[in-house]
């Protein structure tokens, strides 16, 4: 596993790569430190990195702006935000931030951080469903939103759209531990992928729009905040 930490602090930069040396010296891991997103951004065009902890608040450039033009090289990097500052998480969920770290950084936050990126590259969850007559599996981690077709689930993922004979309530059971939200009666959204929130429906990944029934606005605002806070570690 492949990981770079950016922060303008030496002393910090020395101290979660020995956290994580400490944690995880028996395996396979190399820690990159940075005192600069560009320095940062040259490396990473070099050779990628599976896991980013970027400290939001830096003089050169800030930590948002520096997941940006990363995302834009990587879709699939784990950025990691450091700060203590949760009204920037809505910001970070444009470029998919996967979660955020109070500094300083404890060390089981920062274990769990790691073990589920450690997960997530030797294959996460996935859900069994039926093509064709065949079992194929889906990771939960791609699937941006469900919808509801008569007797089918569309499964809209970020590797491609599947068409399931299914019922939308037995996916909300199956799912609600993985942080989706049924916004409509026909609608099933991861809230890790929503982009942003209107009065009547909200942005994906991707740019689709999804429908929110009058009464699931505030449930999916205070949804989505216990999830944004649950992130902050």
């Amino acid at each position: 596993m492949r990981i770079a930490v950016c922060d303008d602090e030496e002393r910090f930069l020395d101290d979660i790569r020995e956290h994580i040396y400490a944690l995880y010296n028996s395996l396979d891991v190399v820690v990159d430190c940075f005192k600069g997103g560009k320095s940062l951004i040259k490396a990473f065009e070099k050779q990628g990195y599976d896991i980013a902890f970027l400290d939001i608040e830096m003089p050169e450039m800030d930590g948002i702006t520096l997941a940006r033009k990363l995302r834009e090289l990587s879709r699939d990097l784990n950025i990691v935000f450091l700060t203590g500052h949760v009204e920037y998480a809505l910001e970070g969920y444009e470029v998919n931030a996967l979660r955020y770290l109070t500094k300083p950084v404890r060390e089981d936050k920062l274990k769990e951080v790691l073990r589920y990126v450690s997960g997530k590259l030797t294959g996460g969850r996935r859900i069994k469903v039926r093509l064709d007559g065949e079992d194929t599996f889906i990771d939960v981690g791609d699937i941006i939103y469900l919808e509801a077709q008569n007797q089918y689930i569309m499964i809209y993922t970020r590797n491609g759209d599947f068409l399931v004979r299914y019922n939308i309530s037995d996916y909300e059971n199956e799912l609600s531990k993985d942080g989706f939200f049924r916004t409509h009666r026909s609608y099933l959204v991861s809230l890790s992928k929503v982009k942003k929130i209107g009065k009547a429906e909200v942005v994906m990944e991707g740019g689709k729009t999804v429908p929110v029934s009058r009464s699931c606005i505030k449930p999916l605002k205070e949804a989505l905040y216990a999830y944004i806070e649950s992130s902050a570690f």
